[in-house]
């Protein structure tokens, strides 16, 4: 089976992983088919399990003995990605230099929610949830972009990475593709 593995937290707060190095991580438990995107921790792999839980913890288990800290691991096939960048609820969002749309993958069941659903600065709301993904814009305010980790985990309950919507779809284009990794110079930034 094809998966994406979405990392959180692979290169930021000091943290730093060459993505060869990364790759070769998960070569050592003998997954297959290995490549990445860009530098925010996104892995394409083979592996017959089905048992995802299983299977990312043993990625996150991995992780964790070899870089000495925690990296929560988030899988997807390539059709559920295809699902998240098909929904697409931000066709009528007006995007302005200040306004980023992103979604959180989520490792567990995301509740019932009542959106949207603001925070209480009213500079992020999640406009759309499905059960594993919760769709939400943010705003950059005086330079800087909120604090949305907080806020998230707090109304979604459960452990969560999070990339740009733009990005999602990239990733999905690069999980199609059978090129080897791109650049590093390709990071996600402001994402985790």
């Amino acid at each position: 089976m094809r998966y994406i593995a979405l990392l959180r937290g692979i290169n930021v707060g000091g943290h730093t992983v060459r993505m060869e190095h990364l790759r070769g991580l998960f070569r050592e438990i003998g997954l297959a088919d290995v490549r990445s995107y860009i530098q925010s921790g996104n892995v394409f792999f083979s592996d017959p399990s089905a048992d995802r839980p299983v299977l990312a913890s043993r990625i996150a288990g991995h992780l964790r003995d070899a870089l000495g800290y925690e990296v929560p691991v988030f899988l997807r096939t390539q059709s559920e990605l295809e699902q998240v960048v098909a929904r697409d609820p931000f066709r009528g969002v007006v995007v302005t230099p200040d306004l980023r749309l992103c979604v959180a993958f989520t490792a567990d069941r995301i509740p019932p929610l009542d959106l949207p659903l603001r925070s209480a600065k009213n500079d992020m709301a999640i406009i759309d949830a499905s059960d594993y993904e919760a769709f939400m814009t943010w705003r950059i305010v005086d330079g800087r972009p909120p604090a949305f980790q907080s806020f998230l985990t707090k109304a979604l309950q459960t452990q969560l990475t999070t990339r740009f919507f733009p990005t999602t779809a990239k990733i999905l284009e690069a999980a199609k593709g059978p090129g080897g990794p791109t650049r590093p110079a390709d990071r996600d930034a402001g994402t985790d």
